[in-house]
C-alpha cells in the first residue's frame, strides 16, 4: 500500500504530465499525442481493473460498478467528517490510531479515484486534440 505522501506525489506528477499533454495539443504535435493516447489507453484500462478489484475486495465480494463507487465517494467523505467530529471526543489511543488508519486509507482510495479520473480527462484532451488536428488537416486539404 502506498503512503499518502507517495499518492500525493504521484498525483502532482500526473497533473504536470497533463499540462505537458495540453502543451503538445497546442503545438499540434500529432505523433506525441498519438503515443500519449496509446499509453493512456493502457493506463486507463489498468486503473479501471485496479479500482474494480479494490471495490470487490472492500465490499467483501459484492459486485459493484464503477459508477456506484463514484456516487458513493461523497457519502463516504460526509461519514468521515462526522466520524472525525466524534473522534475529537475519544481518548482511547488504540481506537484513535485505528480510525486514523481508516481515514488514511480513505484518502489513499480517494487519490486512486482522482488519478483514474485524471487519466480519463487526459485521454479526452489527447483525443480532442487529435480530432481537431484531423479536422484542420481535412479542411486545409479541401481548400
Amino acid at each position: 500500500m502506498k503512503t499518502l505522501s507517495e499518492q500525493l506525489s504521484e498525483f502532482s506528477d500526473r497533473a504536470r504530465k497533463v499540462d505537458d499533454v495540453v502543451g503538445a495539443a497546442r503545438e499540434k504535435n500529432r505523433a506525441r499525442l498519438e503515443a500519449e493516447r496509446a499509453a493512456l489507453t493502457t493506463s486507463v484500462t489498468a486503473a479501471k481493473t485496479k479500482a474494480t478489484g479494490k471495490v470487490e475486495e472492500a465490499k467483501a465480494g459484492m459486485q459493484t460498478q464503477w459508477d456506484t463507487v463514484r456516487s458513493s465517494v461523497e457519502q463516504r467523505f460526509a461519514e468521515s467528517r462526522a466520524d472525525a467530529d466524534k473522534r475529537q471526543n475519544e481518548r482511547d489511543v488504540r481506537k484513535a490510531q485505528h480510525r486514523a488508519e481508516v481515514a488514511e486509507q480513505d484518502a489513499v482510495d480517494a487519490i486512486d479515484l482522482a488519478l483514474s479520473v485524471l487519466d480519463g480527462a487526459e485521454y479526452a484532451i489527447v483525443d480532442a486534440a487529435i480530432a481537431r488536428t484531423d479536422a484542420d488537416d481535412l479542411a486545409a486539404s479541401r481548400q
